[in-house]
């Protein structure tokens, strides 16, 4: 079920999303996922090749992730962020990825 927020409110939400998730990934060695950041879009390049890209969508009102030639759109839900055709929540997900890429656990609690 898709909460109605208001733009503002999604943007604040988001924004402390993408900060939180670049902050975590900030102490993991370049070597294995180098973080950039620009214009709102967080992207991770993996050491195997592999790129991530995580933006918000203010239209949407989603967070949209698009890795090995996959894409999911994460609807605000509480606390978290889960995408409502298949329940799978963004952190979690992309805990998934870079563990099944690189073997690499991320901390993204």
């Amino acid at each position: 079920m898709t909460i109605e927020i208001s733009e503002p409110e999604f943007d604040k939400i988001a924004r402390a999303e993408l900060v939180a998730l670049e902050d975590a990934l900030s102490a993991i060695d370049p070597d294995d996922i180098e973080v950039s950041v620009s214009d709102g879009v967080l992207r991770l390049d993996l050491r195997d090749g592999t790129r991530i890209v995580i933006n918000s969508h203010r239209a949407a009102r989603q967070i949209w992730m698009a890795a090995v030639a996959s894409a999911w759109h994460f609807d605000p839900a509480g606390s978290t962020w889960r995408a409502p055709k298949s329940g799978e929540e963004l952190r979690p997900t992309l805990t998934k990825i870079v563990r099944d890429r690189i073997g690499l656990e991320l901390a993204l609690s």
